[in-house]
């Protein structure tokens, strides 16, 4: 399989096609069709049996977002039906988050010991590394139904946490159906660890919203906020994470973390950092694509052009403030690997980033590696098909833009296009 290119045109099976036109109608009937942040409120407390959401410092993004989304997104009916689905499912997430630690204080204190996080640009090998790092027996990521569902739920067992394991194979059943190409781009396997980018979804402050809507207005807010409220209440998901199934030592992994590291080395201080690269000339216009693939998902209306124009900047933005970090903060917490370097030698790469954070590279964790390596090939969902045209990139203007990263880390030129 080879991803469709014609963004602007996404793929919707027929039943989504008839949903779609029967909200429309709907919608037509009705005085305000948008999201209300009030009623999602009400409906995760009915939802949940519960009713303190704690501090709520987090509605004042909530509802940034919100805006954003019934000014901007476009979305369709099913689009906005998941939109309010997720928004409600990290609300009551909240609440029953509150009820633990008001039942179990002493998850505060957990000490999550060596930390190691993967922060480098979208399509810079972070998922194929994150899988990597996380094959080690005394280390683990956030799998994506933990993401999704960080606290058992209903139904659930100590240890037996089949409630959220069927709500995640459930959804990676959706994307399949709902975008059958978008595995070959990212593969969203339920039981695979997955960007913790999705708790931070908690907060209602990440660039998940911005990855997969348009919602230019509710961007803009974010890049100016401090992070450090956001980051603090992402560590204690963690330690509940880890409260549940306790382990010496993780890997977190999200671009998000670039655009932040002063705080994330704030909040995090026992992390080592590992910055990923690749030439952005595939890296940003690989992620372009992603992007368009994932709007397509929840809106008619994708312009190609758009998402270049907001990502070719962010993603500058990215690096740049990284930069900045890097050049006051102590290099010692700091890994970095040349996406060439990961693909001809990862085992050699690995070995790196476990000597600089301290943590054992026996055996076993050697065996597993290797298994992990042979596991996860490249194109094994389909091969992702990709070009700056569609997006009214040039390399020329994407090599001006990013010269002085490229320069800053010697990241190797790749082969010409395509792809």
């Amino acid at each position: 399989m080879r991803t469709p290119t014609d963004y602007e045109r996404p793929y919707r099976p027929a039943p989504v096609r008839l949903l779609n036109a029967l909200g429309r109608g709907v919608d037509r009937l009705r005085a305000n069709p948008g999201l209300d942040v009030e009623a999602m409120l009400v409906r995760a407390r009915r939802r949940t049996g519960l009713s303190d959401y704690g501090d709520a410092w987090f509605v004042e993004p909530l509802r940034v977002l919100v805006d954003s989304i019934n000014g901007e997104a476009c979305l369709t009916p099913v689009g906005r039906w998941i939109q309010r689905q997720r928004i409600e499912a990290a609300l009551a997430t909240r609440l029953r988050l509150e009820d633990l630690l008001r039942r179990h204080p002493e998850i505060r204190d957990i000490d999550l010991g060596d930390v190691i996080v993967i922060a480098g640009l979208q399509r810079t090998g972070t998922t194929a590394l994150h899988r990597l790092i996380a094959s080690h027996p005394e280390i683990r990521a956030v799998s994506a139904w933990e993401g999704m569902n960080p606290l058992p739920l209903p139904g659930d067992a100590p240890g037996r946490p089949r409630a959220r394991l069927r709500r995640a194979r459930l959804a990676e059943r959706g994307i399949a159906y709902l975008a059958p190409a978008f595995f070959a781009v990212h593969p969203a396997e339920h039981d695979a660890p997955e960007e913790d980018v999705l708790l931070l979804d908690l907060c209602f402050m990440s660039q998940s919203a911005e990855a997969t809507m348009h919602v230019p207005s509710y961007a803009r807010w974010l890049a100016n906020q401090d992070h450090t409220r956001c980051y603090e209440y992402f560590r204690t998901v963690l330690r509940a994470l880890a409260w549940q199934h306790p382990v010496k030592h993780w890997v977190l992994k999200t671009p998000h973390h670039l655009e932040y590291l002063e705080v994330l080395l704030a909040v995090f201080p026992e992390a080592t950092v590992v910055q990923t690269h690749r030439d952005p000339l595939h890296s940003v216009v690989s992620f372009c694509s992603m992007v368009a693939h994932g709007r397509g998902v929840f809106s008619d209306r994708v312009d190609p052009h758009e998402v270049a124009a907001h990502w070719v900047r962010k993603a500058w933005r990215m690096v740049e403030r990284a930069a900045d970090v890097r050049a006051v903060a102590d290099p010692a917490r700091f890994v970095d690997v040349s996406y060439k370097d990961f693909l001809e030698d990862p085992i050699a790469q690995l070995r790196r980033i476990y000597g600089r954070a301290g943590i054992p590279f026996g055996d076993d964790a050697l065996r597993a590696a290797e298994e992990t390596v042979r596991r996860n090939v490249q194109h094994r969902y389909g091969r992702h098909v990709y070009d700056p045209a569609s997006f009214g990139l040039t390399a020329e203007s994407i090599d001006r833009c990013f010269e002085p990263y490229r320069d800053r880390h010697a990241i190797p030129w790749e082969r010409a296009w395509p792809p």
